[in-house]
């Protein structure tokens, strides 16, 4: 039975690395080849498909509310030319080259991802590196690992939501152990940010200001993600990051700053105001009690019987995932988009009376694709679970590794990000079996769930998908099998590093 449940995870990854498949065409062949399999042998009938995928489609809401609204913040702010800003301001803080890596490819790329993710860091920063006179190989490689350990709580926190729909855990319990493996991450990554660089000489130079900067963007996540603003982790991560930056790069400044003017702090700050009022907005609806209160007083959720399979796997009766759509991170984000589009339009920041339109029209273009593909993964994992195939293969797992699995953990969340593009759907596909693994084999969830979606952060990177993107940007189109060859060494120390901190954290 294990080979019959493991069979429409095969597919995706063969289709999709194999035969490139995207996301959308791999989900709907692993989802159909799953369904033919719940019903010819694991006894899944007529009535537990229908409430499995109402119960499907609930999830899908809450993990798709997050996504959309994401980009829709950062396509209001990348219109507007906030982006560029933020971009074309950091070079003029240090003409040192180590300290342009740390704070261009690590600092701004970990707040890229904290703010829109979807590739975007890579895109933005590698021209950036390019005109600076970085090699095009350092360009792409240097944000596509500095923004990584940011993925989990970046992307305004949909793969993190994504995390906690797919298993039914809350923030509560994952969040903390997540920052920490990711915090822990962060530092690696920017010595490998120096590295890149200058090696091992770098990484000796720039010791304290990479000790500084990861302490500030990690303690910031951490302290976010645990207070229940885990949709601005990552966002906040990264702010703090810039925060101490730019005062850190006045001890770093070279011979002379950009192109010797000073930086003017007025487009700036206006630049980074649309996010400053999602932070402003997500912390008063998470942290004032009135205002949380009156707005969870209407949330979304259906009652579902307990189900069963002919062969006998049951799932008790209950509610399906619940949504607080008035508190919603998704509908947070939306608001606050609104208004920071009302505050770059007041500003003069946009070119014609179309920009709503385009903004609108981009936001569609970048995220149907991928909505349909997590659609499609989200039902497979669904059925997969209530037809008991999910308990199969971690019955399975738990036999074959035995207690080296919290080893293997965060690799297998890499291989789900490696094969998907995305720690989104690493965790929509992986996480319920890690999460039946680690029950049957009596390890904390927590920490083994730390593990996949860390491991699933650090591996997005390396994605065939994203190697062509950066690729692209960073003018090494026909050159990826070299960024591969860098990132696999780079992306394959930071995942042996989750390895170990999941070793220790099942033990202590």
């Amino acid at each position: 039975m294990f080979w019959l449940a493991i069979a429409p995870i095969v597919v995706i990854l063969v289709l999709m690395v194999g035969f490139r498949w995207g996301a959308s065409r791999a989900g709907a062949a692993g989802y159909l080849i799953a369904l033919v399999i719940a019903v010819a042998f694991f006894g899944a009938r007529l009535e537990l498909l229908a409430y499995t995928h109402a119960k499907a489609f609930l999830l899908i809401i809450d993990v798709l509310m997050v996504i959309w609204a994401a980009f829709f913040l950062f396509r209001v702010a990348d219109e507007a030319g906030a982006i560029r800003v933020i971009g074309q301001s950091l070079p003029h803080l240090t003409a040192d080259r180590g300290m342009q890596a740390l704070i261009i490819g690590w600092v701004f790329s970990s707040f890229l991802q904290g703010a829109g993710g979807f590739g975007v860091p890579v895109a933005v920063v590698a021209p950036i590196l390019v005109g600076l006179g970085f090699s095009p190989l350092s360009a792409v490689v240097i944000p596509s690992v500095g923004h990584s350990w940011a993925v989990t709580f970046g992307s305004l926190g949909s793969s993190f939501n994504a995390l906690m729909a797919a298993t039914g855990s809350s923030w509560e319990v994952l969040a903390a152990p997540a920052a920490i493996f990711l915090g822990v991450a962060g530092l690696g990554v920017g010595m490998i940010v120096a590295h890149a660089v200058g090696g091992w000489a770098a990484i000796r130079r720039l010791g304290g200001a990479i000790l500084l900067l990861g302490g500030a963007m990690s303690v910031g996540q951490f302290l976010a993600a645990t207070s229940g603003l885990w949709n601005i982790g990552g966002l906040i991560g990264g702010l703090t990051g810039l925060v101490v930056g730019f005062p850190l790069a006045r001890y770093f400044r070279g011979e002379k700053a950009e192109s010797g003017d000073p930086l003017d702090w007025r487009p700036l700050l206006m630049a980074i105001s649309g996010y400053g009022m999602l932070v402003i907005f997500t912390l008063s609806v998470q942290l004032i009690p009135p205002i949380h209160d009156a707005l969870g007083t209407f949330p979304l959720t259906l009652d579902f019987p307990a189900l069963a399979t002919t062969l006998g796997h049951t799932t008790p009766a209950g509610p399906g995932r619940e949504i607080s759509l008035f508190r919603h991170a998704g509908l947070i984000l939306l608001i606050s988009a609104l208004i920071a589009f009302l505050i770059y339009r007041q500003a003069g920041w946009y070119e014609g009376e179309d920009a709503f339109r385009r903004i609108v029209s981009g936001t569609l273009k970048r995220v149907i694709t991928s909505s349909v593909g997590i659609t499609a993964m989200v039902f497979m994992v669904v059925i997969m679970e209530h037809a008991g195939m999910t308990n199969a293969l971690a019955q399975g797992l738990s036999t074959s590794v035995g207690r080296s699995f919290p080893v293997l953990s965060p690799w297998m969340g890499a291989l789900g990000a490696f094969m998907t593009g995305s720690n989104t759907n690493s965790n929509v596909v992986f996480a319920a079996l890690q999460m039946h693994t680690a029950q049957i084999l009596g390890y904390p969830v927590a920490i083994i769930l730390a593990a996949q979606t860390s491991g699933a952060a650090l591996g997005s990177v390396i994605a065939p998908t994203k190697i062509v993107v950066g690729a692209s940007t960073g003018g090494m189109a026909g050159r990826e099998g070299e960024i591969m060859r860098k990132m696999l060494v780079y992306t394959g120390v930071l995942i042996l590093l989750i390895s170990l901190l999941t070793a220790l954290g099942v033990l202590f």
